[in-house]
C-alpha cells in the first residue's frame, strides 16, 4: 500500500535510552542488532503487511503478484479481481485472457497469471480450496518460495508461524538490502540472509522484524539514495553514508 496513505511515525534521531553507551556502528552484529531491532520496532509500532487482504487466499495471491511490483500497484487491481474472481474455483476456471488484462498493471502478467490459476488448482486439489497453515505445505504450491509462504503463514496463521519448526523469516529486496547494510548478513543469497537473521534475532522478532525492516527500507533506507540523516540506527550503522562508510548492500543495490 502506498506509504503516504498510511503515514509512519517519523523516527527520531536520538539513540534508545536503553541501549549502551560503549554500544556503536562497530559493535559486533549480536550486539546491534537487539537494539536495532527494537528500535524499528517501536518507531514502526511492529510493522504491518501493506497488501490489501481480508482472506488468506487473497493474501497469498496479493503476495505472489507483488513480486517485481509494488503494494500499491498490486491494492489498485486486487479489488476489483477479487470482485470478479472471490475464490480459488473461480481464479481456477477463469478465462486467461481476462485474467491477463486484469493483472497486466502489476507486470509479468503472464507468468502472474499462470502462477495465480496453478496455486489456486492446487489449493482445490490438495486442500480443499483453503490455503494451508505449515510451511511445508505452503512451499509445495506450485510457484510459492519461502518467502511468500512466510508472508503468508507469519500474517494470516500467525499461531502456526510461532509453532512450526520450518518457519523462517521473510527476506524480500528491503530485506536482503537492509540487513547487508546493517551488517547482520554477508551473504546476498535470499535463503542464507534467512539463516543468518534466524540465528540472530529471537523468534519473537521473526514477522514483525521483516515488517519492520521492509517499512523502514521503503521510507528511510532507500536502495539508491538512503537517508542517513533520518535514520534513527545511523550511529548504528556500518553502512552509513554520514559517517562516510563503504555500502555493504553491495550487490543487493541493484535488487531492492
Amino acid at each position: 500500500m502506498d506509504p503516504a496513505s498510511h503515514p509512519a511515525q517519523e523516527p527520531a534521531s536520538e539513540a534508545p535510552a536503553s541501549e549502551a553507551p560503549d554500544l556503536t556502528r562497530r559493535s559486533g552484529k549480536t550486539k546491534r542488532a537487539p537494539v536495532i531491532m527494537d528500535a524499528l520496532h517501536e518507531a514502526y509500532e511492529g510493522g504491518r503487511v501493506e497488501l490489501d487482504w481480508e482472506t488468506p487466499f487473497q493474501l497469498l495471491v496479493a503476495t505472489i503478484l507483488s513480486a517485481q511490483s509494488t503494494d500499491k500497484k498490486v491494492n489498485q487491481i486486487t479489488p476489483t479481481l477479487f470482485a470478479r474472481y472471490p475464490d480459488p474455483a473461480a481464479i481456477a476456471a477463469a478465462d486467461e485472457a481476462e485474467l491477463e488484462a486484469l493483472l497486466r498493471p502489476t507486470g509479468f502478467y503472464r507468468q502472474k497469471t499462470k502462477a495465480v490459476q496453478g496455486v489456486a488448482a492446487a489449493l482445490l486439489e490438495d486442500h480443499g480450496g483453503e490455503v494451508p497453515e505449515t510451511m511445508a505445505e505452503l512451499v509445495a504450491l506450485p510457484g510459492v518460495a519461502r518467502k511468500t509462504a512466510n508472508v503468508v503463514q507469519s500474517a494470516a496463521f500467525p499461531e502456526a508461524h510461532a509453532r512450526d519448526p520450518e518457519a523462517g523469516i521473510a527476506v524480500d529486496t528491503h530485506v536482503l538490502r537492509l540487513s547487508r547494510r546493517l551488517g547482520f548478513t554477508t551473504h546476498t543469497d535470499p535463503t542464507k540472509i534467512e539463516r543468518d537473521l534466524m540465528r540472530l534475532w529471537p523468534r519473537a522478532r521473526w514477522a514483525s522484524g521483516s515488517l519492520v525492516l521492509i517499512l523502514h527500507g521503503r521510507r528511510v533506507c532507500d536502495a539508491q539514495r538512503p537517508r542517513c540523516a533520518d535514520c534513527l540506527v545511523e550511529h548504528l550503522c556500518p553502512s552509513s553514508q554520514l559517517a562516510g562508510c563503504r555500502d555493504k548492500a553491495g550487490q543487493a543495490r541493484a535488487l531492492g
